[in-house]
């Protein structure tokens, strides 16, 4: 089992940057896929930012050149720093670990809440 605690959330203006943490336990995640996703008001959930179990990391093409996942496998964290923030990245931000499948995302955080004001 992994437990997901995702920090970092808030307020900003746009063009404002952030930096989302999500704190795994229970196990490493070294060996996982994970990904960060966000969901607004009235919309469905969708994927911004997603890494392999070799590091290597894609984006949707709404955040590409803006956000960037990392992951530290010393410290069990999942990152997604967000520059030149807009008015619609405004949501619910989640992180979720695939530890068997990579298609298959079986744990996921509670969620954090990311406002960006024009």
């Amino acid at each position: 089992q992994v437990q997901l605690v995702e920090s970092g959330g808030g307020s900003v203006q746009a063009g404002g940057s952030l930096r989302l943490s999500c704190a795994a336990s229970g196990r490493s995640i070294r060996g996982c896929c994970a990904g960060w996703f966000r969901q607004a008001p009235g919309k469905e959930r969708e994927g911004v930012a997603f890494i392999d179990r070799d590091g290597s990391a894609t984006s949707a093409d709404s955040v590409k050149g803006r956000f960037t996942i990392s992951k530290d496998n010393a410290k069990n964290t999942l990152y997604l720093q967000m520059n030149s923030l807009k008015p619609e990245d405004t949501a619910m931000y989640y992180c979720a670990a695939a530890c068997l499948y990579c298609q298959t995302y079986t744990y996921w955080g509670q969620g954090t809440q990311v406002t960006v004001s024009s």
